[in-house]
């Protein structure tokens, strides 16, 4: 299994409330990207140990034992409340350092205009490698110059 470094609350991150003072006792849900559907982190870079749902923070405002949370290779959505519930901030899309995405798509022959989020990095059809000539992308969608085959199988690689 790889993870990734979280970039929200990674290594030895401490938290803060709206007013400066350390958020003992605060609470970080992991949810996934766009949802409020848990997403599991861990607690170490082999990706064996499961934090909870959602991690409290000790007393200092950091993530309490190994003090490292790390990610799949998936989009992850964070809300940071106080240990009162009250909302201190929401980061969404979030992927772990390093980690490459990949959102599959089939061709149906017709379409050719895909949403992506993130940044591409690399396009496939059928495990062929496509130039940048072949698309475009703006605005988080990609098109294709032509239609992809129909049943073919698309891979689009992003971070």
């Amino acid at each position: 299994m790889s993870v990734f470094l979280s970039p929200v609350g990674g290594v030895a991150a401490q938290f803060f409330d709206n007013s400066g003072n350390v958020l003992t006792g605060g609470k970080l849900y992991a949810y996934a990207a766009g949802t409020t559907t848990p997403q599991p982190t861990y607690t170490t870079s082999t990706g064996n140990v499961n934090h909870p749902h959602p991690i409290v923070l000790n007393a200092a405002g950091r993530v309490p034992n190994s003090g490292e949370i790390w990610l799949d290779a998936v989009r992850y959505k964070f809300v940071l409340e106080t240990s009162a519930n009250v909302l201190i901030a929401t980061y969404d899309n979030v992927s772990g350092a390093g980690a490459v995405i990949v959102q599959n798509y089939t061709g149906n022959g017709a379409t050719v205009a895909y949403a992506v989020t993130g940044n591409v990095t690399n396009v496939f059809i059928n495990g062929v490698y496509q130039n940048q000539n072949t698309y475009t992308v703006a605005g988080g969608i990609l098109t294709f110059s032509q239609a992809p085959p129909l049943t073919s199988i698309i891979e689009i690689q992003t971070n």
